[in-house]
């Protein structure tokens, strides 16, 4: 008889409940993992709330959750670059390694990856969960489980920053302050930045940005985002801007507030196909516009800026479950947006 274990399943939208499933048995280039937490991502909550985001559609129970850190307790034959008893966060997405994309370190764009709660691939709300080895990242002794889920969304900062070219010399604005903002201000802090500027219409979150390390913060619904950014730099102005919002209008409004010349990095996605842009200034002003999409390559790069630094990511936490509260954690991510950030989920109690 098989062993079971207890995983969150998402029935349909608002439909959510634990149940007894198969703990999955790993096969040769594989490790099972015990998670030990687990985040709650945006886009678990869009699942959960409309069964689908773009051409990725709920059409049969799923397992939910793609940021973790666990144990291994069970390895393949093959298995040589983590052991039983070792700590590891786990990167969800898994790739051909083949194609094009892969073999020149452009992984995040395969077209045939298989990632963790992208439907109908299961993710990790539950117990156990199966990860193909090479995705996983030993974590140092100092670094907690928590830190170690973290390092999935601190990579799409990471990344924001490869792909927007930054170095120390630059001021930035990160314009949307929910866990990808905040955690792209502490990307920006391991990058060297010393100025960084940020907006958020919600005061709890423009608090937490200044104390992730944000130079001064903007609330750009009762204040003009341009004019602010040029008081706090002395009229210098900013040469790159990390739009996480997904705000449309946000979108727009990028071209007006950065320097010419400048960067513009978009990380949020926005709910409607098209967005309005002055593409005549954007030629004008000879912006490069970077688009990012997951990450690649950052992993091996968190975990060694972390272990030399005094940021703590785990700053974003501000709720922690266990498993079996799963539908009060997902509803507190939903309907709360004012007073949560990063719920953290616990499968062993």
């Amino acid at each position: 008889m098989k062993a079971l274990m207890n995983a969150a399943i998402l029935n349909k939208p608002l439909d959510i409940e634990v149940k007894k499933v198969e703990v999955p048995e790993p096969k040769e280039d594989e490790a099972l993992i015990k998670v030990y937490c687990i985040g709650v991502c945006g886009s678990d909550v869009h699942y959960y709330e409309h069964g689908k985001i773009g051409r990725y559609v709920v059409e049969k129970p799923i397992i939910l959750g793609h940021e973790l850190a666990g144990e291994v307790v069970k390895v393949g034959r093959d298995v040589q670059n983590v052991s039983i008893g070792d700590r590891v966060a786990v990167e969800p997405g898994v790739t051909c390694g083949r194609c094009d994309y892969c073999k020149s370190g452009r992984y995040n764009l395969c077209p045939d990856v298989v990632f963790m709660a992208t439907p109908p691939v299961d993710g990790a709300w539950a117990e156990y969960v199966l990860v193909r080895s090479d995705c996983l990242f030993k974590l140092p002794n100092e670094m907690s489980y928590e830190a170690g889920a973290l390092l999935e969304p601190l990579s799409v900062g990471i990344h924001a920053m490869m792909r927007g070219k930054v170095t120390p010399a630059d001021r930035i604005l990160v314009t949307g302050l929910g866990p990808i903002g905040l955690l792209t201000i502490q990307a920006a802090k391991m990058f060297g930045i010393q100025e960084i500027y940020a907006t958020d219409i919600v005061p709890f979150r423009r608090e937490l940005g200044l104390k992730l390390g944000a130079t001064n913060v903007i609330d750009p619904l009762n204040e003009n985002t341009k004019e602010q950014i040029e008081k706090l730099t002395d009229g210098r102005g900013i040469n790159v801007m990390i739009e996480t919002s997904g705000n449309g209008p946000a979108i727009s409004e990028t071209i007006n507030i950065l320097n010419r010349g400048g960067r513009i990095v978009l990380v949020g996605l926005p709910v409607v196909d098209e967005v309005p842009i002055d593409i005549t200034h954007l030629i004008d002003s000879e912006y490069d516009v970077y688009g990012v999409f997951r990450y690649a390559n950052t992993y091996p790069t968190a975990i060694q800026a972390l272990s030399n630094t005094n940021l703590n990511i785990e700053n974003i936490i501000t709720h922690k479950f266990a498993l079996k509260d799963i539908r009060e954690a997902v509803e507190i991510a939903r309907m709360e947006k004012d007073t949560s950030i990063k719920i953290m989920i616990y499968p062993n109690e």
